[in-house]
């Protein structure tokens, strides 16, 4: 059984005052992993970024992050990226990692995502060349997601994650203004993991979403962001011999 912890959202700026130290303490005792499904800081400055591996201390478990929106704010997501790291936080974007834990060999395929809506409203690469790259980006994050996930396959992982920051479905958006689904995430994501494969697949971002979802294919969506847990993080147990599926929609 690999127990995964995952929250994101957690919106930390210089102004924090340790909310999230005493939160994290003790995680071990529940969970041999830690995701962060992005927005990790409030606006993507360097000094923020600090502030997050403040608040992370006492997490004595091997952490992977994505970033998301917020992070990307400031302009210097790299930066932000390599305070993480240098701290060592595994952050991933368009790549994997490969964790060997107490229960079990864990695969964790990590982009921001990006988006475009869902199927029957989604964007499309026409007209004005700003449309266009909106949607190429999209296109090419999914694309990432899906080598990611793809370049798993020959690692004997017992089970596989696809961490995002950006939703692949509109499941877990319920609950928030449908005329911002399309900034929220986008169905291209979901055709990535499910081409791909995977066992769970976690986001954040949607703050006034629900927890639960599931792409076209089958596979679990959970939406962690922090708001919608009420909590610093959710567990998730992976039983490599009997992940729970989703009924495919058809």
């Amino acid at each position: 059984m690999i127990r995964v912890a995952a929250v994101g959202d957690i919106h930390v700026g210089t102004d924090s005052d340790d909310r999230l130290v005493d939160a994290f303490a003790g995680i071990e005792e529940h969970a041999d992993v830690l995701l962060l499904a992005g927005d990790l800081t409030k606006c993507g400055t360097p000094d923020e970024a600090r502030v997050v591996v403040h608040e992370l201390q006492k997490v004595t478990v091997p952490i992977v992050a994505v970033l998301g929106n917020h992070d990307h704010h400031d302009g210097r997501p790299e930066a932000v990226a390599d305070i993480l790291g240098n701290a060592g936080v595994h952050v991933l974007e368009g790549h994997a990692a490969v964790l060997d834990l107490p229960g079990g060999r864990l695969g964790v395929a990590g982009v921001k995502g990006f988006g475009g809506g869902f199927a029957g409203a989604n964007a499309s690469a026409f007209g004005e060349p700003e449309m266009k790259a909106f949607v190429q980006h999209t296109h090419t994050i999914a694309n990432r997601l899906r080598d990611a996930l793809e370049n798993l396959a020959d690692e004997d992982c017992d089970a596989r994650v696809a961490l995002l920051h950006y939703s692949p479905t509109p499941d877990t958006l319920e609950g928030e203004r449908l005329e911002i689904y399309p900034f929220l995430g986008s169905g291209l994501l979901a055709e990535a993991i499910d081409c791909a494969g995977a066992d769970l697949a976690l986001h954040g971002h949607a703050h006034k979403g629900r927890e639960e979802g599931c792409t076209p294919g089958g596979t679990p969506v959970r939406n962690v962001a922090m708001p919608v847990l009420g909590a610093a993080y959710r567990v998730f147990a992976l039983a490599p011999s009997a992940i729970a599926r989703c009924a495919p929609t058809s």
